[in-house]
């Protein structure tokens, strides 16, 4: 369910992408470090939902808080002529890749469970078949 959810947020907003007019050079790394924080929220959603411990008042307060504070990282890097909005980024970026890893072998041992049970299904399927010839060799005797 919440696979379709985003499947369909990224074709919107893919869409939306796509007729929007240009996002002015000036405000382009207010709208950088934005994305950046919701999708670090957004793996984190993922992630949590495969822990099984997903709340979505800690998702929407987390995806517009990150936003919101990377955002005023940025303002105030500007206003002080430092570039702040490099250490959100940092942050942001690592929590993601943590978050990524933490999806990635999730389904990379649902994978190797399901081979194991394949494989463990295929030779038990081959043991009963020499059981089974082993019993009617028995009973031509």
């Amino acid at each position: 369910m919440i696979f379709i959810a985003i499947l369909i947020g990224c074709i919107l907003g893919a869409i939306l992408g796509l007729n929007v007019p240009m996002i002015s050079y000036t405000y382009s790394s207010y709208l950088a470090i934005a994305i950046i924080a919701a999708l670090d929220s957004v793996f984190g959603g993922i992630a949590s939902v495969i822990k099984k411990n997903f709340d979505l008042k800690i998702f929407i307060s987390g995806f517009f808080g990150n936003a919101i504070l990377a955002i005023l990282l940025t303002i105030l890097g500007q206003k002080l002529n430092v570039d702040i909005y490099l250490a959100a980024i940092v942050v942001f970026v690592w929590r993601m890749f943590m978050n990524l890893g933490a999806i990635r072998r999730y389904y990379v041992e649902k994978w190797s469970d399901m081979v194991k049970n394949r494989t463990f299904q295929k030779k038990s399927k081959e043991e009963k078949d020499k059981e089974q010839d082993k019993e009617y060799d028995q009973e031509m005797k």
